[in-house]
């Protein structure tokens, strides 16, 4: 590996076992066994040697992170496949994608060009995490075309799109870390991850922004071209809009929930559509999040009312429709995946 950003791979007998950016954090540790991987250790996840017999996957490798679950075997000294979890949403938030990460590093120091996700859950956040870490020709549609198909029959079947990979440099600064490849692709502040194409969430020329409508709500930080924090992190302010704290009408839950099932993969629309339809919605102060699922129902941020509600009751709809796509998506196929590793 060349690093552009000066992130240390430290080899043991010509194994990679550290990864150490230039403020000295550890992103990764690996303990191997001859060319068999004995622990992988990552920030919120750590992936264990000994082989499990899973209901889902089979034989397996158990996984210590928010809460345990288990990943399908592949090589590690010479990936040639994307795993598959059996429960995504037991990860710790960004353990995913650092575990992706490690396995495009293995795979490019192996000189292996593409590699295959054979796995039952191919969502629109495992192909942004996946996004991260290798390059594709295919599109996102193509990828998540038969989720349903594919979770009803657990399938193990490696889909036909090929990933190269393309591991980036992540590099610690104040409340998180920064994501670089040939420039600055994503920023994680407090959790919150700024990245070119986000919402509200947004990175635009190194700025890490929120933007709610058309227009900045506010700056979290600056960067300069390699990732070095130059500005921030700023506090994110108050929302003080009056609506907080009330609830949606059911007219208007019902009319979200049809224009949610329209934007997430086929396969999920019904799902969907009754999973919104069951939760009551209110207005809260989210910070940096548009929207939010939690045990009590959704939540969607007041800010989108003060800057999208004056353009008409249809955009309002369709931005807060926007904003609860990839929440509900995560919480339904959390909740299919935890059913099915549940289930003998």
């Amino acid at each position: 590996m060349s690093p552009r950003y000066n992130t240390a791979y430290e080899e043991l007998s010509g194994r990679l076992v550290r990864v150490i950016d230039r403020t000295g954090q550890d992103w990764a540790t690996l303990a191997w066994n001859g060319d068999q991987l004995a622990r992988l250790d990552v920030p919120g996840a750590a992936i264990l040697g000994a082989r499990i017999e899973h209901p889902l996957l089979g034989e397996a490798r158990r996984i210590e992170s928010r809460a345990v679950t288990a990943m399908s075997v592949i090589d590690w000294a010479r990936p040639t496949e994307i795993p598959a979890i059996a429960a995504p949403g037991h990860l710790s938030p960004g353990s995913g994608g650092a575990i992706l990460n490690v396995i495009a590093l293995l795979a490019a120091r192996a000189g292996v060009t593409a590699l295959r996700y054979a796995g039952p859950y191919p969502t629109s956040a495992l192909w942004r995490s996946l996004a991260r870490s290798f390059r594709t020709t295919a599109t996102e549609a193509a990828f998540t075309a038969d989720i349903a198909d594919r979770m009803l029959r657990l399938s193990r079947e490696p889909i036909a799109i090929d990933f190269a990979p393309a591991p980036h440099e992540r590099i610690a600064c104040a409340g998180g870390f920064v994501e670089l490849r040939d420039t600055l692709e994503r920023a994680v502040i407090d959790g919150i991850a700024f990245e070119p194409d986000g919402s509200p969430a947004r990175l635009a020329d190194g700025r890490a922004e929120i933007w709610f409508g058309d227009a900045p709500y506010a700056r979290i930080a600056t960067f300069d071209g390699d990732g070095t924090l130059v500005d921030g992190p700023h506090p994110i302010p108050a929302c003080t809009s009056d609506v907080i704290g009330k609830s949606f009408p059911a007219p208007l839950v019902a009319a979200i929930a049809e224009l949610v099932a329209d934007a997430v993969p086929a396969p999920l629309a019904a799902d969907t559509r009754s999973w919104i339809a069951t939760r009551p919605v209110r207005w809260a102060d989210l910070g940096a999040r548009a929207a939010r699922a939690t045990s009590g129902g959704l939540e969607l941020h007041a800010a989108i009312w003060q800057r999208v509600g004056p353009l008409g009751l249809g955009r309002l709809a369709l931005a807060l429709a926007e904003a609860l796509v990839p929440v509900v998506t995560v919480a339904v196929v959390t909740e299919i995946s935890t059913e099915t590793e549940r289930s003998p």
